[in-house]
């Protein structure tokens, strides 16, 4: 792979002109017109070995996902995506070159980048995997003949593009561990503002807005975050509470309850499993209704609006799939099953600290 300062001009020629971006890539800040409402701002880590397995899957896909975790956070304030900077450490394969005498610390840093270009028999990736796999001269960092971070940006490039959102800049460095990426998505909210986690209210209902579970079988990789369809609900009706599932539908509507300080009942009927849900419950030892419930990372959106705003988006839903699964109450967190109302448990993914 060339050196970092290759590797900026190989960025620069691939980013495309933006009328909101002033000032792109290459200086020390990108400099974009300012919004006309309420700047929204978010970010997410992705870890080799936490959030992805980098030998089992292809890089661009994880580059895809670090991109759209963050436009999903977007999505869940009904906000607009407007621009994006990303962070990546890189595995270092081999022990940085000596410094050369009297260079300073920027030939420390040089040296260091040039030497993970310099052994071209580290790979992160196996060879012989098909795509993705690793069969070519192109140095540490390369899988299918194009180079991991090359590999990273075209992924983080595919879904950004997609929602017009331009990478405006970030950082490339090197360690001695696995793969982290970060993104820092900005936002612009719409004229009816933000919509937070805290605004349900007792006799609100419930939706969701697609099938849930089992994204580990691909679907947390190749999702595509909800901006749309949040834009769409947000002119449609008055979104009073709504977030993303990231850690499960348990886990994620006790924190709309915990920030509304109300609680809620979801009717295991009503709530929608995704296929994957049903493959997985047939090796995993749990039901499709668990994985629904608390497998996490399905980035669909549970919202909840007012019975006369629900009975709208019943009779006329703005976005299809849209699926009412229960509603907002005084207290405490439960689900009904066969007519019989129990505790729910707020399970779900949550990072130890």
């Amino acid at each position: 792979m060339p050196n970092e300062f290759e590797y900026i001009a190989w960025l620069r020629s691939q980013t495309p002109a933006d009328a909101r971006v002033r000032i792109g890539p290459g200086d020390d800040c990108a400099a974009l017109a300012p919004p006309a409402r309420e700047l929204l701002v978010t970010t997410d880590m992705l870890m080799d070995g936490t959030d992805f397995i980098l030998s089992e899957v292809d890089p661009r896909r994880v580059g895809r996902k670090a991109m759209a975790v963050n436009l999903s956070d977007i999505a869940a304030m009904a906000g607009i995506p407007i621009a994006a900077v990303v962070s990546v450490a890189l595995p270092r394969p081999t022990p940085p070159s000596p410094l050369p005498e009297g260079k300073g610390e920027q030939a420390r840093e040089i040296t260091e980048l040039e030497a993970t270009s310099a052994d071209s028999s580290f790979s992160p990736f196996p060879s012989g995997r098909g795509d993705g796999g690793v069969g070519s001269s192109d140095g540490p960092f390369s899988s299918g003949g194009v180079s991991l971070p090359k590999q990273l940006y075209l992924g983080l490039r595919d879904i950004a593009d997609a929602f017009g959102v331009p990478i405006v800049g970030g950082d490339t460095n090197t360690w001695t561990n696995k793969l982290v990426i970060s993104v820092t998505a900005l936002g612009e909210a719409t004229a009816r503002g933000p919509v937070r986690r805290s605004g349900a209210k007792p006799g609100d209902w419930l939706f969701v807005t697609g099938p849930l579970g089992g994204s580990i079988l691909g679907h947390h990789l190749d999702f595509t975050p909800r901006v749309r369809e949040a834009l769409l609900l947000h002119e449609a009706v008055e979104l009073r509470a709504m977030l993303d599932i990231s850690d499960g539908l348990a886990a994620d509507l006790n924190h709309i309850c915990e920030e509304s300080k109300c609680g809620a009942v979801v009717v295991a009927e009503a709530i929608p499993i995704s296929d994957a849900a049903r493959e997985l419950s047939r090796t995993s030892g749990k039901t499709p209704l668990q994985h629904a419930l608390g497998d996490g990372e399905d980035f669909e959106l549970v919202f909840a609006v007012s019975p006369t705003d629900g009975t709208k988006l019943l009779h006329q839903p703005p976005v299809p799939g849209l699926a009412k699964i229960g509603e907002c109450i005084e207290a405490g967190l439960w689900i009904e099953e066969n007519g019989e109302r129990k505790s729910l448990a707020p399970t779900g993914w949550v990072h130890a600290l």
